[in-house]
């Protein structure tokens, strides 16, 4: 029954995807050449590219991913909220001007506009390339997530058809295309959200009347739900009443606050004699000021407990989300398709304040989707669809269909940037293969095929990982990887090609590494236990960017320190001419 198949919800969808290929078409005339594909000639304006900055931002875990973990476990979701956002400081105050004066199309432009270097060449490519792909795998599984009660079909057709539209868009436009794609979703996510906010508080809180909750066998809730029973329910409110009735912002959270909620919890048994684990849900009634205190869910646990080794990896997770956004690939290149340092402040501007009000929004979602009766217990990637559909079919098919779009936008940025790494970089600047501008788009059109196709595949093996948690890791390697070069490479002259090629190297192989080897990893990849997981994994904590990053500083700093009399030796440091 959650999976039903709505033909408004069709009709929305089918419109939504012929319009996004029929302005990719039409767009396409308009980048036949390198900087038209890569960066839209530099010329889009910076409110439109402020927007999509948001378009890009907001992704799948930032609507579908945050706004079940909220649903599920409170206010330990909105954390991710507060990281996301934080990360935009260091854009505004750090990268933004002088990325885009340094830059051209890629990431690694920006690092060898002063050393003119091919290693810097290949390890920022390498990085890249690896940082795109760990964050294409939770964009993908967001896509997979929404087709099944859209269309009504499996995860893995909803994959398929995700990467086939991205790069059909990539392909026909590049730059040009994203870009009005990610604006326009950037624009609907924030409008639409504010009015599905708007009809929460509206509706207010109603205490379930349905059948009592009850432990419920995964091969059981079709059933259970055709009986009556709703998942993520108001078990008490305040003062014995039933119903609320509208509430206001800052009323609804202090209510829900003093209210009781029945939340529930997966549980995995293995009866004797029977070979596979047995599923079942179980409810559990929670007071919500436990659910809005930091420390709830499994994630962020260690905050109420005395374990070290918890609490180091909530705060690296923080420190990765803060770090992190500056370092992404795909946000980076955005700062090329504005005309100057100006514009790309102001777009800046621009995508924090629309990037911030949808945060907030994520808030009430989530605590909306917590007491709407509506949730998918097996699936928190769909709390925000599933909310929508609580109030009408038509508000479901719209709010899928941007969430589609939301998924589409980032998509195209992380395939076009390891576009423009193989085409530009590698192929381009450091073997000489692809010499002229023609060339390079036809490469970087063929690259982006087979870039699809690898984020089909791990779309479909990480189908049942929360997408927030998997945006952890690509945040933790970006950071490592990319932050100490860039930082160091704008903010200290002794920094040294050797040193910038060390810190990438470095940051992304330890970081890499740490995530692979990690609990979480080993338990939730590999499918090892956790009792199995603790016990095999050779790290201490499951987020590396604590440890990892301050590594990429000191590695720059030391082999910069040790290589600087070859760079004095070459005479001069043209980084003042670059950022004057």
């Amino acid at each position: 029954m959650t999976h039903a198949t709505s033909g408004i919800a069709l009709i929305v969808f089918a419109l939504l995807v012929l319009g996004v290929l029929g302005l990719s078409f039409w767009l396409g005339r308009k980048a036949k050449s390198a900087s038209g594909y890569f960066v839209a000639h530099g010329q889009v304006g910076w409110f439109v590219n402020g927007i999509a900055f948001a378009g890009d931002y907001l992704s799948a875990a930032s609507f579908l991913g945050i706004c079940g973990m909220i649903a599920f476990h409170g206010y330990d979701g909105f954390l991710y909220s507060i990281g996301y956002l934080a990360g935009w400081i260091v854009a505004l105050f750090v990268i933004a001007e002088p990325i885009r004066r340094l830059g051209k199309y890629t990431f690694a432009d920006a690092l060898n506009a002063r050393f003119q270097s091919k290693g810097i060449q290949v390890a920022a490519a390498i990085s890249t390339l690896v940082i795109s792909v760990f964050y294409l795998i939770p964009q993908m599984v967001g896509a997979g997530v929404l087709v099944q009660p859209l269309l009504g079909l499996p995860h893995w057709v909803g994959v398929l058809l995700v990467g086939v539209v991205v790069t059909t868009i990539v392909v026909t436009a590049g730059m040009v295309s994203t870009t009005w794609v990610q604006f326009i979703k950037g624009a609907l996510l924030v409008v639409f959200c504010t009015v599905l906010v708007g009809l929460i508080l509206q509706r207010g809180l109603v205490v379930d009347s349905g059948p009592a909750p009850r432990p419920i066998a995964r091969s059981a809730l079709d059933s259970a739900r055709a009986e009556g029973v709703r998942f993520g329910t108001v078990a008490s409110l305040p003062g014995g009443q039933r119903e609320t009735g509208p509430l206001g912002p800052i009323e609804y959270v202090a209510t829900i606050t003093d209210s009781e909620l029945v939340t529930w919890r997966r549980v995995d048994r293995r009866p004797p004699e029977v070979p596979e684990p047995v599923t079942t849900y179980e409810p559990v009634v929670r007071r919500g000021e436990d659910l809005l205190l930091p420390g709830a869910s499994p994630t962020f646990r260690g905050l109420r407990g005395e374990d070290t080794s918890k609490k180091l990896d909530i705060l690296s997770l923080m420190l990765a989300l803060f770090c992190g956004t500056a370092s992404l690939p795909h946000i980076l290149i955005r700062y090329y398709t504005v005309k100057d340092a100006a514009a790309a402040r102001k777009s800046t501007v621009v995508g924090i304040v629309a990037i911030a009000c949808f945060y907030v929004l994520t808030l009430y979602l989530g605590l909306g989707a917590m007491t709407s009766g509506a949730l998918d217990p097996t699936d928190s990637n769909m709390s925000a669809p599933l909310l929508a559909r609580s109030f009408s079919e038509p508000l479901f098919a719209v709010i899928s269909a941007i969430a589609f779009t939301t998924v589409l936008g980032t998509v195209s940025g992380l395939v076009l940037a390891g576009a423009g790494a193989v085409a530009h970089d590698l192929l381009g600047n450091v073997l000489g293969i692809v010499k002229d501008d023609a060339a390079k788009v036809r490469v970087a059109k063929f690259a982006t095929v087979g870039l699809g196709a690898g984020a089909m595949a791990l779309g479909v093996l990480f189908a049942e990982l929360n997408v927030s948690f998997l945006v952890g890791w690509a945040f933790n390697i970006a950071a490592s990887a990319n932050l100490p070069a860039l930082v160091m490479l704008l903010f200290w002259r002794g920094t040294t090609r050797q040193g910038i090629v060390a810190a990438i190297l470095v940051g992304l192989t330890t970081s890499l590494g740490w995530v692979l080897l990690s609990p979480d990893a080993l338990e939730k990849v590999y499918g090892f236990t956790a009792a199995e997981a603790a016990a095999r994994t050779i790290v201490p904590f499951s987020q590396p960017a604590l440890v990892t990053i301050p590594l990429g500083f000191a590695t720059l700093i030391v082999v910069s320190l040790m290589t600087r009399r070859a760079r004095a030796d070459r005479g001069g440091d043209a980084l003042a001419t670059k950022l004057a």
